[in-house]
């Protein structure tokens, strides 16, 4: 299973009530939306949910985007991967609260900022092969013979103190599944 899709599903474990999800991309970084998008929408079918995807491409349309989630009653909230969002996180972080919305990311930093759980690899074991590589090339390399490399250390985090603001009971199972456990 894809990381974006078992995002999806943590959070249905979670809020197994929640038949209406969304999905936020980034529509200008169109590859990883489309692909985010794919996998999220055969993950919804598998469990049975209803996506929406909402796009966002700005501070401003970020807002634009929880308004419409609001419409929408999307009982929950899958943010996609996007160097626009790893930038916001305490943006995100605060409009799910606000608007009462179970949300799931990639990052630690996200729960950190008060958001709810996140499931992926650190900031640091994305971007360290990044500064590899690129030091591999500068030294001659040729980038089509580079191995493509894989995150192998998946984390799953949980904010109790958000999961009890948003009145949601976080399973043990799940509890007992997470990486870390804020308080």
């Amino acid at each position: 299973m894809e990381v974006a899709a078992k995002r999806l599903e943590l959070l249905h474990e979670l809020v197994p009530t929640a038949t209406i999800v969304a999905l936020l991309v980034n529509p200008t970084s169109t590859a990883l939306a489309e692909t985010t998008t794919r996998e999220l929408e055969t993950a919804a079918r598998t469990l049975g949910l209803e996506l929406h995807v909402l796009h966002a491409s700005s501070e401003r349309e970020i807002d634009a985007a929880f308004a419409t989630l609001v419409q929408l009653r999307a009982g929950a909230l899958v943010i996609g991967a996007d160097a626009l969002f790893n930038s916001r996180s305490e943006q995100l972080a605060a409009l799910t609260i606000c608007h009462g919305v179970p949300a799931i990311y990639q990052f630690r930093e996200f729960v950190s900022a008060g958001g709810l759980m996140s499931y992926g690899t650190t900031v640091v074991d994305t971007y360290r092969p990044l500064g590899v590589y690129t030091g591999r090339i500068l030294k001659g390399e040729k980038p089509a013979e580079l191995a493509v490399q894989q995150a192998t250390k998946l984390e799953l985090i949980i904010n109790m103190k958000t999961a009890k603001t948003l009145g949601i009971p976080v399973p043990l199972p799940l509890i007992g599944r997470a990486d870390e456990v804020i308080e």
